[in-house]
């Protein structure tokens, strides 16, 4: 446990954004999603070995949350403790780059079954007041 995890745990209040992220964690079905989608994901069988696929859907629907580029999402995950948190990741591991997030982007909004599955998880986080949270936009910023 690093010096911020420690400092981290000790805050007084949580921010906004710890709650929204709080509560999208509690209402998307992670394993669901990556139960359906773990078959088309990257092996890494060439290349430096991927991200974990819960990671990478995690670091996706930030993205979409707070409206962010590729680059812009690497920067926040290196900003923001709360993202890295959310991510599952630490100050001291391996941080995606803009290039495994714009690949994973890639793979879920090209492909049918990734669009799919964000419109089912979509209109159920409908009934929890979240309506629109995990939209996939064919036009990135």
């Amino acid at each position: 446990m690093s010096f911020a995890d420690i400092e981290s745990q000790n805050k007084k209040r949580k921010t906004r954004r710890e709650l929204f992220l709080e509560r999208m964690d509690r209402h998307i079905p992670w394993s669901v999603l990556v139960k359906k989608l773990k078959a088309h994901y990257s092996k890494g069988r060439v290349g430096r070995p991927p991200y974990p696929l819960e990671m990478m859907l995690r670091i996706h629907c930030m993205q979409r949350f707070y409206n962010l580029s590729d680059p812009g999402m690497e920067d926040a995950l290196y900003e923001i403790e709360s993202l890295r948190r959310f991510a599952g990741l630490r100050l001291g591991d391996r941080i995606p780059d803009e290039t495994p997030i714009l690949n994973v982007r890639h793979f879920l909004e090209e492909d049918p079954r990734g669009e799919k599955l964000f419109k089912e998880i979509n209109a159920s986080l409908g009934d929890h007041d979240l309506r629109g949270c995990l939209e996939i936009n064919r036009v990135m910023a």
